[in-house]
């Protein structure tokens, strides 16, 4: 059966309507980000992580102080990216200025997690790597690195470069300075 459909094109966000002999739905929509840990489907509400303890409801992860006895039990995104090693975020320090203040930084950096995890379970610090010329934190999020990397701008001055990745959901930060 010949119709007119809409046909997207790779690499494109335009549709074109064209004169095609079979039209096929699954082809119109193209994934712009692919997050492997982002949930193709809605969690049942009151889903608890087994790992951390978060609580889905109201269609987010959040803290709770408590949860049905029966709830149903999931493990939550960042307990995921955790166990497999798989960052959605890195930051990277460097420079002599951030050798000598290793302490103060990590304190900064933990700081950020703390504040961004009351309110977001899921953004949490996986790994920090102390190397003798660096400092690299992995983190579970793309929101987290930007805090981190933004807190250190705004107390300590030196650059700070953001690269997120269209493809993927990640962001690489690095943040330097020299005394």
């Amino acid at each position: 059966m010949v119709g007119w459909g809409p046909v997207a094109f790779e690499g494109t966000m335009s549709i074109r309507f064209q004169n095609r002999t079979s039209f096929r739905m699954d082809r119109l929509i193209h994934e712009r980000v692919h997050d492997p840990y982002k949930r193709k489907s809605k969690l049942p509400e009151q889903t608890v992580c087994p790992n951390c303890r978060a609580v889905f409801k109201e269609g987010r992860w959040q803290w709770a102080d408590s949860w049905p006895i029966d709830a149903h039990k999931q493990t939550c995104q960042a307990c995921h990216r955790a166990n497999d090693g798989y960052p959605a975020g890195i930051v990277t320090v460097t420079g002599s200025f951030a050798v000598s203040r290793r302490a103060e930084i990590l304190n900064l950096a933990r700081h950020q997690e703390q504040q961004e995890n009351r309110e977001h379970p899921l953004h949490r610090i996986m790994n920090i790597e102390e190397k003798p010329d660096s400092i690299v934190i992995k983190t579970t999020d793309i929101h987290l690195p930007r805090a981190i990397g933004e807190a250190l701008h705004h107390a300590y001055k030196g650059n700070l470069d953001l690269r997120y990745t269209e493809e993927s959901y990640f962001i690489e930060v690095k943040w330097s300075r020299e005394q």
